[in-house]
């Protein structure tokens, strides 16, 4: 199998990432938390601005949750945030900032799960290892012809093959180059819904592609009623200020973007009948005259309209959480992207 000639296209061709120019276990724990829910073109542009502030495992554990979720700004998902402040947290106090030297003693340490930690050991430590994301499970189900539906059931059967040395038993190279080659080409050449099969190093070697079906590789998984559900929600928000500082709430650990600062919000409507995110209007409002911008989160698509208040009205309208003044100068007001933008359209009138 030309993996050697898969890796040296690898690191001909992504040369640029900055998480590989310099690997770590510590710099592969930031990275494969990042790269979660997230695109690369967006990592990039943020790796290494969080290493600036927080440059060492120890750095991290001892940083407060609002530093770490301030410095985590525009990468989005915050909660990863939060999870990779306390997997260091608990390396640094219970492993003496040693990272544990297996993947199953990694899957220990509470927000660690089986791919995160065969990326410490496979990319952190280049030593035997496959971390199986949606892109390895691609191109290893077409490379080998694997005809199970993708998610958890083809992971696990790629894991089986590999433990059991079915699939790269003659592999003599590097794992994380390994590793990371799969990543790439499962990100440009070997795509969900395009293979660009032509210019793919495997091709001599890929059952999918001597199928000339490689599309039909990993089978679907049937979506159910459930996740094709979206909903429309119409949210009111208030924008409280007073001596260039806006009034807001931190969202707690069962709300969206949970340890942020949201300016007070209320739902005008929704589709949804199970929302708890927020409490609902309790008095009309003439929302026609209102300044309107879109955001999505999840399955919801969301109409914010913006109404300009004081502390009383809030209470009227029925928010009664407890909020504070945060500085609007300030790049530690953590506030959230929809608060932000809020602020934006009112600051430009």
């Amino acid at each position: 199998m030309s993996l050697k000639k898969l890796i040296q296209w690898s690191q001909t061709e992504f040369t640029d990432l900055p998480w590989r120019n310099s690997r770590s276990l510590y710099g592969t724990l930031v990275s494969e938390i990042m790269l979660q829910q997230t695109t690369v073109g967006t990592v990039k542009n943020h790796y290494e601005r969080f290493l600036k502030r927080f440059p060492d495992l120890a750095s991290l554990a001892k940083a407060s949750e609002e530093e770490v979720t301030v410095a985590w700004k525009g990468l989005g998902y915050y909660r990863r945030a939060r999870n990779l402040k306390k997997i260091s947290e608990y390396i640094f106090n219970q492993c003496g900032g040693e990272f544990p030297s297996t993947a199953e003693k990694l899957q220990e340490i509470p927000g660690i799960g089986p791919y995160t930690s065969h990326a410490i050991i496979a990319i952190g430590k280049d030593a035997r290892g496959l971390a199986v994301d949606a892109n390895l499970e691609r191109v290893i189900a077409r490379l080998y012809g694997l005809k199970f539906e993708k998610g958890p059931k083809l992971q696990k059967k790629i894991l089986e093959l590999f433990n059991s040395e079915k699939i790269f038993s003659d592999f003599n190279l590097s794992y994380r180059g390994l590793n990371e080659a799969l990543m790439d080409l499962g990100r440009t050449y070997c795509q969900a819904r395009k293979a660009t099969c032509d210019l793919c190093p495997l091709k001599n070697d890929c059952l999918a592609f001597k199928s000339k079906k490689p599309l039909s590789y990993p089978v679907e998984k049937i979506a159910t009623l459930k996740e094709k559900e979206e909903h429309e929600l119409h949210l009111l928000r208030f924008i409280v200020i007073k001596k260039n500082k806006v009034l807001a709430y931190k969202k707690t650990d069962k709300e969206w973007l949970a340890g942020q600062y949201e300016i007070p919000t209320l739902v005008i409507s929704t589709t949804d009948k199970k929302l708890k995110q927020y409490p609902f209007l309790k008095s009309k409002v003439l929302d026609g005259k209102l300044k309107k911008y879109k955001t999505s989160i999840t399955k919801y698509k969301i109409v914010n309209s913006i109404l300009v208040a004081d502390q009383k009205l809030l209470k009227t309208m029925g928010f009664t959480s407890e909020v504070e003044w945060r500085d609007l100068d300030d790049d530690h007001a953590n506030l959230s992207t929809a608060s932000y933008k809020a602020l934006k359209i009112f600051q430009a009138d």
